[in-house]
């Protein structure tokens, strides 16, 4: 029986991979999931089967609270509300392998091997699971601003020291006292919480994918454990994916990794300089006018789009520019939106065909021969503040060229800053209008001027 589970688990490790790699387009990326999906519930099923396994009762209930939970969840969250779902899924991971973690340590006789890894895996998936519970708070609006006090890091840097230093301790433990496990546990999760709070908005995009990348490595480790081989490659998979996401993602906001780990990288880092020159309105009639009669409209999404809800209208004024013959694409940054691939996401559920959906660095390439650019809820990555301004906090940071069409239009609700607090600089450009409003009403307003052209 053994040898049938250990097949079984490196069938469902097969689909795991086979989902995350057909993921990683979004032509492929729905039947994606459906194979990720099929290898976990192989591997949850054979789990019934595995030696000495009890409580038949209990795993059941609890799937099934689980399962309903999910689905519902699933069935009743916005495609807008994805980030904080999904940095919710995936605290939970790391919780999970953090409560095998304590399972194990309080059981207590493994080897040393066995042990680190369970005291890695402990902490690992306690400051995922907290960390995403306050990124889920921040994505939710629970937590309206980011948390800063003095001597912040150092603080920081002692609790994760106490707990290593625990975790140490636990580890050469052959019995290791519940008292010494229970205070590891809380400086872990009070760690998790610590890094994640003076985090902004704006980075978020990184840290879903940095917790993403440490759940799976928690997973892994907690694989070992248990001697699970669909955990340990499930784990393993999972983790190298958010761990490379991360590097793109950073690199995305120009930031290194190590600023990522061990800064306050969503705090303001100082002012942009002084903006010249100022805002200038355009009306829906003329905006819609303007790009009825170009040859290329570039579209740059961000997540103004997102809480407006725009998508689908913005994807029906789309096609109907596309009737007049405008070669309309969408220009998508890495880091637009509150999680990697957010923007994509969107456009995809609006059913903009993907072969219009273009990156960075191809839609860099058009704006100078772009009659339009436009703008709906995005911000710092069209500041040209990041390419032309070494004062900004942003200089250096990769963004989309809109600055460089001839035309761009802004829609915008109002005159504010972005999430990195810095000025944009395209909206007092002298080739830049806003066009003031919800986004959602706009893209209205915008597709009933075009029809009436």
């Amino acid at each position: 029986m053994d040898n049938i589970i250990q097949i079984t688990y490196f069938v469902a490790a097969v689909l795991f991979i086979m989902g995350l790699k057909r993921m990683s387009s979004p032509v492929t990326a729905r039947g994606g999931i459906i194979w990720a999906g099929a290898g976990m519930l192989v591997a949850t099923a054979i789990s019934f089967f595995w030696p000495g396994m009890e409580n038949y009762l209990l795993i059941t209930v609890a799937m099934l609270i689980g399962g309903i939970a999910a689905w519902w969840s699933g069935k009743r969250v916005a495609m807008t509300d994805m980030p904080q779902m999904i940095a919710l899924y995936n605290g939970m991971g790391g919780g999970a392998a953090a409560a095998i973690a304590a399972v194990e340590l309080l059981r207590g006789g493994h080897d040393l091997t066995i042990q680190t890894l369970a005291v890695l895996g402990a902490l690992i998936g306690s400051i995922s699971f907290s960390g995403s519970m306050i990124a889920f708070a921040k994505l939710q609006g629970l937590m309206k601003k980011s948390v800063y006090f003095p001597g912040q890091q150092l603080f920081n840097l002692a609790v994760f020291a106490a707990a290593v230093g625990l975790g140490v301790l636990i580890t050469l433990s052959e019995l290791p006292v519940s008292n010494q496990i229970l205070l590891f546990f809380l400086l872990a999760l009070a760690f998790g919480i610590l890094m994640t709070l003076p985090i902004g908005g704006a980075d978020m995009p990184v840290v879903i994918s940095l917790f993403n990348a440490l759940t799976g490595l928690a997973v892994a480790f907690e694989g070992f454990v248990l001697a699970n081989a669909a955990m340990i490659i499930a784990g393993t998979v999972v983790g190298s994916a958010g761990t490379l996401l991360t590097q793109l993602m950073a690199k995305a906001m120009n930031r290194s990794l190590g600023n990522v780990l061990f800064s306050s990288f969503g705090k303001d880092s100082g002012e942009a300089g002084e903006v010249t020159g100022s805002m200038k309105p355009i009306d829906a009639t003329d905006a819609a006018i303007m790009m009825a009669y170009a040859d290329k409209v570039i579209i740059i999404p961000g997540y103004g789009m997102a809480v407006a809800q725009a998508q689908h209208k913005i994807r029906e004024l789309s096609e109907l520019l596309g009737e007049r013959g405008v070669d309309v694409k969408f220009a998508i940054h890495p880091v637009a939106g509150r999680m990697p691939g957010h923007m994509n996401v969107l456009l995809a559920e609006a059913d903009v065909p993907y072969d219009k959906l273009y990156d960075l660095d191809e839609s860099n390439t058009d704006f100078p021969q772009t009659e339009v650019a436009l703008v709906i809820g995005a911000n710092d990555v069209v500041n040209p503040a990041a390419r032309t301004n070494p004062e900004s906090p942003i200089y250096g940071m990769p963004i989309l060229n809109a600055d460089q069409a001839r035309n761009t239009i802004v829609i915008k609700r109002g005159q504010g800053k972005g999430f990195s607090g810095v000025e944009n600089a395209l909206f007092f450009l002298d080739n830049t209008r806003m066009l003031y409003g919800d986004g959602q009403k706009m893209a209205s307003e915008l597709i009933q001027a075009v029809k009436q052209l």
